[in-house]
Parts: C-alpha cells; sequence; structure tokens
C-alpha cells in the first residue's frame, strides 16, 4: 500500500487553518516557485506575540497538518528559543516568527521577487 501524496495546495490551507485557529498574525504566502535555484516551493510567514504564542501556533501547525493530511515536518528548528521556529514540509516551509526577530530578518524583502499573498484573518 502506497502512501497518498498530499497536493502543495491541501498542505498551504491545512497550515493556515491551524495558524489561524491560534490567532497567529500577519500572515503571507510567498510563492518562490518562479525564482531560481529556492529551497521549496512556498514560504508560510506569520507572527506569534510571544514566546508562548510562537510555540502553540507551531504546535497547533504541527498537530493538524498531521490530522488534516498525514504529513509531518521533515525537518524543525527553533523551538527552543522560539523567537523563529521553522517548519520544512519540503515543498512548503512555514516561518513563526515574533514581531522583532520578523522585522529584524525581513525575509519578505530577501525574497522580494516572490509573489506574496496577505492572508486576511477570519477570527
Amino acid at each position: 500500500m502506497t502512501k497518498r501524496k498530499v497536493s502543495t495546495d491541501d498542505l498551504i490551507a491545512a497550515i493556515l487553518k491551524a495558524i489561524d485557529e491560534i490567532k497567529g498574525e500577519d500572515i503571507q504566502i510567498l510563492d518562490l516557485r518562479e525564482i531560481e535555484n529556492t529551497v521549496c516551493d512556498y514560504f508560510v510567514i506569520c507572527t506569534g506575540t510571544s514566546n508562548t504564542h510562537v510555540n502553540a501556533i507551531s504546535g497547533i501547525v504541527q498537530k493538524q497538518v498531521s490530522k488534516l493530511t498525514k504529513e509531518k515536518p521533515w525537518h524543525v528548528e527553533g523551538e527552543d528559543t522560539s523567537e523563529w521556529v521553522l517548519l520544512d514540509y519540503v515543498n512548503v516551509v512555514v516561518h513563526v516568527f515574533q514581531r522583532q526577530t520578523r522585522e529584524y530578518y525581513d525575509i519578505e524583502s530577501l525574497w522580494g521577487d516572490a509573489k506574496i499573498t496577505t492572508i486576511t484573518s477570519n477570527n
């Protein structure tokens, strides 16, 4: 029996649902497919208000994505400090920042050629 491959759209939808559920802020999707030599197809970026909130967002994303798609991140970084947690789902990389860390690294500008979609929260 082979494992069904989850579509990127379904994976992103599960990620966005989880972030919105726990009130992640300033959610953006960066479409990197038209840029040469990128590490993935999409970044999903959001902001948490504290270490606890960043950890909660990271945790619920992992839980909801696993529940809805059966996918687990290939790699997770940053949970020890919770200033910037990275969840690598291979084609989609989720970045959960605290505000000051997001402003400092400004990855939206670093990937300025990406098509950026801002997500409006349902909350």
